[in-house]
């Protein structure tokens, strides 16, 4: 799960860390509000959408008078934004960010995310902030400097001034820089976040450090510890398909191809999906029913596929371990009768009645093609869609 820059901005306050003064608008009215609220002669009038290089697209812009700020509240409220990480479609403003201007030195990168590799959680750090830190590893990787900390002992201080010093921090201004990166580092183990991101890190001109951005992800299987983190959690900025699976606990990703997949088991969905590719086709979506799949549940997995236009046939492809066959079978029935299927369907079962579904999708009369390997699932049903 994602949130906003001023949601992020509002976690990082609670565990220490200095950001802007700011308040969210869904108006231009409301933005107004909040530059004479905030005071001053400079604002910054910032899109929230859950994509980073939204500055590059024109969704960051510096406003000196109210009128700038209600002129580019206009402009920016309702704009399609695109940038690197939108895809071309974009996506569409609804919320803005109003802030009080900064005194800007020197910006950097700070970061904290789980490591798998080590088990432990990376804490990262550059020079070189307010840029696509992955610009910065591709081109200068000795710029990006890392620690890796012991969960069970935290951050320490040596290692925050290790980084603080290693990115040019100057003296006088490292004692914060520490507790900032502490900071940082606390309110990514106590909220579950899977990232913790400020870039830009910025030096003002009278020596503090400040957090000029925030970007967080969260583990969606600790969200249940976190209500007021779920509280958070923007569902204009989701996939619809992928929103409404989530309420039928189908876990469901949107591709580009036209072959949807309904599969049991995230391995075996992924396997399913290289198997599509292998025999010439593209996937339409990454869809696990789970272990516990009801007839119930898979007439609406079949509804979500058959919501894209670009799905011109599925695959359904079971083992039946916990999952029985038989009770796939009754839902693919279901479903094929309640979505009036109009592509075709290639179905694949294996494991515990097996037999017993085969027949029943036999004896439903429907035009469901049978396969018993996934190399003949995947064959089938890239012929049926060409």
């Amino acid at each position: 799960m994602k949130i906003h820059e001023y949601q992020g901005k509002e976690l990082l306050r609670q565990f220490g860390v200095p950001v802007p003064r700011g308040y969210p608008a869904f108006t231009v009215q409301e933005a107004v509000e909040a530059a004479q609220k905030l005071g001053g002669n400079v604002w910054v009038v910032k899109a929230q959408i859950h994509a980073g290089g939204r500055g590059k697209g024109g969704g960051v812009k510096l406003g000196r008078s109210i009128d700038d700020v209600k002129a580019l509240a206009g402009e920016i409220l309702g704009m399609q934004l695109k940038t690197h990480q939108t895809g071309p479609e974009g996506q569409k403003v609804r919320r803005l960010l109003i802030e009080e201007g900064a005194d800007i030195k020197k910006e950097y990168y700070v970061a904290a995310l789980t490591d798998r590799a080590t088990q432990k959680v990376a804490m990262m750090a550059s020079s070189e902030g307010g840029m696509d830190i992955e610009e910065v590893a591709h081109a200068t990787p000795e710029k990006i400097l890392k620690v890796f900390v012991e969960p069970a002992a935290g951050l320490t201080d040596e290692q925050a001034l290790f980084l603080a010093q290693g990115i040019g921090v100057p003296e006088a201004s490292q004692a914060q820089a520490v507790e900032v990166l502490k900071g940082l580092y606390r309110c990514y183990m106590e909220t579950d976040a899977s990232l913790a991101e400020i870039n830009p890190l910025i030096l003002e001109g009278n020596g503090n450090i400040k957090a000029l951005d925030a970007k967080f992800n969260f583990d969606a299987n600790a969200l249940f510890r976190h209500p007021e983190i779920v509280a958070y959690r923007d569902l204009d900025e989701e996939d619809p398909a992928e929103v409404e699976a989530s309420k039928f606990d189908l876990a469901y990703i949107s591709l580009d191809g036209n072959i949807g997949c309904l599969v049991n088991g995230a391995g075996l969905a992924m396997a399913t999906m290289d198997t599509i590719k292998l025999f010439g086709g593209e996937p339409a979506n990454f869809l696990d029913v789970g272990g516990g799949a009801t007839a119930e549940k898979v007439t609406e997995a079949f509804k979500i596929m058959l919501k894209n236009p670009e799905v011109k046939g599925i695959l359904v492809n079971i083992f039946g371990g916990i999952m029985r066959c038989d009770t796939i079978a009754e839902g693919v029935i279901a479903a094929c009768k309640a979505v009036n299927l109009s592509v075709p369907l290639v179905v694949r079962m294996k494991g515990t009645n097996e037999d017993l579904g085969k027949k029943m999708l036999a004896d439903s009369g429907l035009p469901i093609i049978s396969a018993d390997t996934m190399a003949e699932a995947a064959t089938k049903i890239v012929a049926a869609v060409k």
